[in-house]
């Protein structure tokens, strides 16, 4: 799953890294100030991206271990994400434990896998705390959806300040949402300063805006919008907050590489994409890593340039892995409740 055009990668991918280590340690994005011209250039031929998404299948690997490999990396990637009106500081706690160890110990044994945990954990702003208290020691980072999310509606001193409080809560990365209509309407300068003043609020904290591209209309709106997000000092874009009717799809998550790549050629500067929604499925995580691993290469297949916004996805990759492992059909109650 690199850039090459073969059809398994020439190696299976290193273990995943060890949970003390950081998943934010790439620099900043400064932004750059607003080039409309650059926006009003790009455009996306539809038919040929759904064609391009469309081979990826084709392209995952065939051999179990080489596929094991792969999905023990995508565990690693995994934001484990709880967005509900009925959360407890009881349901974070059980999330925050499956993060620590979302594998069980057999199975790791099994395939040879050493420690593993997900990515980072999400949650709604007054989960911060108990999400915070379960993880300590562990080095993964909270994340918190902020500005009104999932709508982004809420007036915008009071989604600044969700940021603001959500940062001195001790959340280390924000997943803001955008106002839609500033893409609708094809005001770039709203949108910029939106995302700017977003950006400032975040301070310290890394900064994922999210686009929620099932409402934008168009590929060209999503690259469009994806450029406008990186120029305002986005540290990632992201496609969807997961409540939308149609949330992250290979051609969008093409368009939004592709709008990375673009980025980094014009800058130096390496934002990260985190495709969110509707990923729910073993082969789903290898389509994805795949598509980020020909278009961007393989620092986007670790944490620190590429996320899975997933709730379920976990549960599937497990469900895999112990078919590899032992040869037999996986059943849920072999696997801890997440």
């Amino acid at each position: 799953m690199t850039r090459s055009e073969d059809k398994t990668p020439a190696t299976t991918p290193a273990r995943p890294a060890s949970p003390a280590l950081p998943r934010l340690a790439h620099a900043r994005n400064g932004g750059l100030p607003l080039d409309t011209g650059w926006i009003a250039s790009t455009r996306v031929n539809r038919p040929a991206a759904e064609r391009h998404a469309a081979g990826l299948a084709a392209r995952r690997p065939a051999d179990p271990a080489t596929e094991a490999a792969w999905l023990l990396r995508a565990v690693g990637l995994i934001d484990l994400t709880t967005l509900s009106g009925d959360d407890t500081p009881g349901r974070v706690r059980q999330l925050c434990a499956k993060a620590r160890a979302p594998l069980r110990a057999d199975l790791r044994t099994a395939l040879g896998a050493g420690p593993v945990t997900t990515a980072a954990v999400c949650v709604y702003h007054e989960m911060i705390a108990p999400a915070l208290a379960a993880l300590e020691g562990s080095g993964l980072p909270v994340a918190a959806v902020s500005t009104g999310f999932p709508a982004g509606l809420s007036p915008f001193s009071t989604r600044l300040a969700e940021i603001e409080a959500s940062v001195a809560a001790g959340a280390s990365e924000i997943d803001i949402v955008i106002s839609r209509r500033h893409v609708l309407l094809g005001d770039w300068q709203a949108l910029y300063d939106e995302v700017a003043a977003f950006r400032a609020a975040c301070g310290p904290a890394h900064m994922k805006a999210i686009l929620a591209t099932g409402e934008l209309g168009t590929l060209t709106n999503v690259a469009r919008a994806s450029l406008v997000a990186m120029m305002a000092g986005a540290d990632f874009i992201k496609t969807s907050t997961g409540k939308e009717p149609v949330n992250a799809t290979l051609p969008v998550g093409l368009t939004m590489c592709r709008m990375i790549r673009a980025y980094r050629e014009a800058t130096g500067v390496d934002v990260g994409f985190k495709p969110a929604g509707g990923i729910s499925t073993a082969p789903d995580a290898l389509d994805w890593l795949g598509l980020v691993g020909e278009e961007l290469g393989p620092r986007w297949q670790e944490p620190v340039l590429f996320r899975f916004g997933a709730s379920s996805l976990l549960g599937a990759i497990e469900r895999r892995l112990d078919e590899i492992a032992f040869g037999a059909g996986s059943t849920p109650r072999r696997h801890a409740t997440g």
